[in-house]
């Protein structure tokens, strides 16, 4: 692995979550390491194709990186933008977790996006309500 490879990995530990190239160039340069943003996202492509992190789809915007671990989907909340993982097997094993067949292809991956209003923001609503 590259020095750029490991510390752009090592910030993304550390940021944790579901980060844009952004913020983890900003982690990587709070931690005294000066990469380019080109060099940022040639790190996230590299460690994406050697599974070691993922893209989580969440739709519109800037694409967000996350440690590979488990498969999972996404939960994506309308009000606060906050990204939640969901699990999508209960065993456990390596996506896809939709059983999908396309004719010619062979299907590696599936992912969902589920939209709508988080625990916080519904839980933020009631008491706003119960207040007036």
């Amino acid at each position: 692995m590259t020095q750029p490879r490991l510390r752009v990995y090592e910030a993304l530990a550390r940021l944790g979550g579901h980060r844009t190239a952004d913020e983890v160039a900003d982690a990587v340069a709070s931690a005294g390491h000066h990469l380019s943003r080109a060099s940022v996202y040639n790190a996230l492509d590299a460690l994406r194709d050697a599974r070691l992190t993922m893209v989580a789809d969440t739709g519109p915007g800037a694409t967000r990186h996350e440690l590979a671990r488990a498969w999972h989907h996404h939960f994506v909340c309308r009000i606060c933008g906050d990204v939640i993982d969901v699990p999508c097997r209960a065993d456990g094993r390596e996506g896809p977790c939709l059983h999908l067949e396309v004719p010619g292809a062979v299907v590696d991956q599936a992912q969902v996006v589920l939209r709508g209003t988080c625990a916080r923001c519904l839980g933020r609503r009631a008491r706003a309500a119960a207040a007036r």
